[in-house]
């Protein structure tokens, strides 16, 4: 089994374990059908079996159900179990809960990540040590948290997939990374918004893992033009979500939550919600400065310490990454690599 180069970060904890959130919703697969669903308990209400109550049009999907986020969150609350067809939740499988309109992703927001990373690109065979390193990016991250703002750029819908699902690497690439992120869910239009009324806008929470083939993130034919995030984040399977919305009523402290993965059983990232430098409302209401929310678009909001580029350890095949947010669920990602590129056009 591989060691880490820097320190041995064996898991105390199965992830696999972690228990499903206690009211939710997903879109689950059964062995014939995916359909939407509302997870309370151990128990998944087909939501097709519902629509009447909820003046949905069958096919439902979790989309439809955000967009009238304001009427269908009390109506699914007072379901009871006479309500429509109940399955246990051991006996489908969680697919990505929805397809999302928009994906606006918040980079560069966990202090030490940032820190981390500066250590690694930092020429300090030029005289600074990686001390001096580390106090002049904290002193500046320390800065932008008070002066500067959030760090945005977009995501495609096409790099979404389920949170079980096997992640395919890009062909003739070797520097393919994890980055665990809380994600909020939006739950209503809204542009513009302050801080103090973000959180307005979300109808909940889920776990995202935004792949990155660092490689391809700066153009060597262009380098004036900065970052490629189209080609460096948007391959294909690159966004695991879910397993479940949970909303936010059930969501506990933003600032308090612990964002957990293990590559091949070996902790990687393990850090709380309380190292970002701008918080869930600021990043809301940064994006929202430009950008109309819509029902069922996604923020991200960013990834803390500890991906490959800082372990010097990056995805290969055979891999499997496993993850978990407190409240939210688990992920397990198995990752292959793929062996011939397909045809340009």
């Amino acid at each position: 089994m591989w060691r880490n180069p820097h320190t041995e970060r064996v898991s105390l904890v199965d992830l696999s374990a972690i228990p499903h959130p206690t009211f939710a919703l997903g879109t689950v697969r059964s062995a014939d059908r995916s359909y939407a669903a509302l997870l309370v308990d151990t128990m998944v209400l087909d939501l097709d079996t519902v629509a009447d109550t909820l003046a949905l049009e069958t096919p439902i999907t979790i989309r439809a159900v955000l967009d009238a986020w304001d009427r269908t969150e009390p109506i699914l609350r007072g379901l009871g179990v006479d309500a429509g067809c109940w399955v246990p939740v051991d006996s489908v499988t969680a697919a990505a809960p929805l397809e999302p309109r928009q994906i606006l992703q918040a980079g560069a927001n966990y202090r030490t990540h940032v820190i981390d990373l500066a250590v690694k690109h930092a020429d300090i065979a030029n005289g600074r040590s990686e001390e001096q390193v580390r106090i002049e990016t904290a002193a500046m991250m320390d800065k932008r948290a008070a002066e500067g703002d959030p760090y945005f750029f977009i995501g495609l819908p096409s790099a979404v997939t389920g949170p079980y699902d096997t992640v395919t690497l890009p062909p003739n690439t070797t520097t393919n990374d994890w980055e665990l992120e809380l994600a909020a869910v939006i739950g209503r239009p809204a542009h513009r918004l302050s801080p103090e009324n973000a959180l307005t806008a979300v109808a909940g929470y889920t776990i995202v893992n935004d792949l990155t083939t660092r490689e391809f993130v700066f153009r060597r034919d262009m380098p004036e033009i900065g970052t490629d995030w189209l080609r460096a984040k948007n391959a294909p399977g690159f966004l695991p979500l879910g397993p479940w919305i949970v909303p936010s009523a059930e969501v506990g402290d933003l600032s308090e939550l612990r964002l957990t993965l293990e590559l091949d059983g070996q902790v990687m990232q393990d850090e709380s919600t309380k190292d970002m430098l701008f918080d869930t409302a600021q990043l809301i209401s940064a994006v929202s400065q430009t950008v109309t929310l819509l029902p069922g678009d996604l923020v991200l909001t960013g990834s803390p310490a500890g991906n490959g580029m800082h372990w010097g350890r990056l995805l290969r095949d055979g891999d499997v990454m496993e993850s978990t947010i407190t409240g939210l669920g688990y992920q397990r990602t198995p990752v292959v690599q793929a062996t011939i590129a397909s045809d340009a056009r």
